[in-house]
């Protein structure tokens, strides 16, 4: 694919989704043949006039491992099982590669997940 298609797919996707995502969102994300469909928070601010169609996001996790990078979610109600933000996964991702948004975080969970972040990048 040349660059020029390749921007053009690009820029075809942002119009579908033209705001940048809110910190705490939850967002299918399909990793393609190295991973697979994976539910991510949005962690970074909000910034509409990025310079990048990027974000920073933390991978869901149903595997728990104890450690001070998981921090338990419990069931919420758009996630089928118990699950785990998995801090030690933090990520940059394009804006089109969200798929679909399930739902918000609460904000004490968001904050507690933000604490695990800063624990793990010593801040």
């Amino acid at each position: 694919m040349t660059t020029f298609c390749r921007r053009a797919a690009i820029v075809e996707k942002l119009s579908m989704r033209s705001t940048s995502p809110e910190p705490g969102e939850v967002w299918k994300v399909d990793l393609g043949l190295a991973g697979k469909v994976r539910w991510f928070i949005i962690v970074s601010r909000h910034d509409p006039d990025a310079p990048r169609v990027l974000c920073l996001a933390v991978p869901i996790t149903t595997k728990y491992r104890q450690s001070a990078y998981e921090v338990p979610l419990g069931k919420l109600p758009f996630l089928q099982e118990e699950s785990y933000a998995n801090v030690q996964g933090l990520t940059a991702l394009e804006w089109t590669d969200l798929q679909n948004r399930a739902g918000h975080l609460p904000s004490p969970l968001l904050e507690k997940v933000r604490r695990a972040i800063r624990f793990t990048l010593e801040l």
